[in-house]
């Protein structure tokens, strides 16, 4: 940005009073709500992200810096919760995403976990993982749970990305093998009681520190 555009020193200031007015407004809210899905709780987080996020935008402008937080995008955001008040069941959808850095480490572990557990081959012998990644992978998934997995991730040459969970009710469970094919196709987000995501977002112009951010949206 050229410097006739940037935004004057008054200009970041009065975002900054604009914040603090937000922050304000939707104490107050949270102060008075009704209830689980108020709407006025709804509107006044979103007015204090959208002036968190201007002022942010000016800060950088101006003076090249930036806040500690991460504001969720519209896109990011749930719709008011409709679900029932008293959920007879839920649901629990995760995402978690790895990169494999080290295909040696998950090889091995792999050949470890078959070797301690040999197959029902008429002569007894365990299978042999050799080279292939996406046999390594079907080994470690089928021996370990999924937190498991998450908690020894570095054991198993994977590097965590990024991860979501959700919490959704419903007034009874669906019937049994129903969703099993496509398990995430009917998630309604009006449904989610409780929403987690860690991201890991990476600065280019410091890409040698740790990766940082943690969204955590509950309606």
């Amino acid at each position: 940005m050229s410097d006739a555009a940037q935004p004057t020193a008054a200009e970041v200031r009065a975002a900054a009073e604009a914040i603090k007015a937000a922050l304000d407004h939707h104490l107050e809210a949270v102060e008075r709500r009704t209830g689980d899905d108020d709407p006025a709780v709804y509107d006044a987080f979103n007015a204090l992200a959208a002036a968190a996020e201007f002022y942010d935008e000016l800060l950088y402008d101006r003076y090249d810096e930036v806040t500690p937080f991460e504001i969720p995008g519209a896109e990011d955001s749930l719709p008011p919760y409709a679900g029932p008040e008293e959920p007879n069941a839920l649901s629990v959808l995760i995402r978690r995403d790895y990169a494999v850095v080290e295909p040696p480490r998950l090889l091995a572990q792999a050949q470890r976990i078959a070797d301690l557990d040999p197959d029902d081959r008429a002569d007894g012998s365990a299978a042999v993982v050799g080279s292939s990644v996406h046999a390594a992978l079907g080994v470690l998934f089928g021996e370990y749970e999924p937190d498991e997995i998450a908690s020894r991730h570095t054991e198993f040459g994977l590097e965590e990305g990024d991860s979501t969970l959700w919490v959704t009710a419903a007034e009874e469970l669906p019937e049994a093998g129903e969703w099993l094919g496509a398990p995430f196709d009917e998630a309604d987000p009006q449904l989610v009681v409780c929403r987690f995501d860690v991201s890991a977002v990476f600065d280019e112009d410091e890409s040698d520190e740790e990766p940082v951010g943690l969204v955590v949206d509950s309606s």
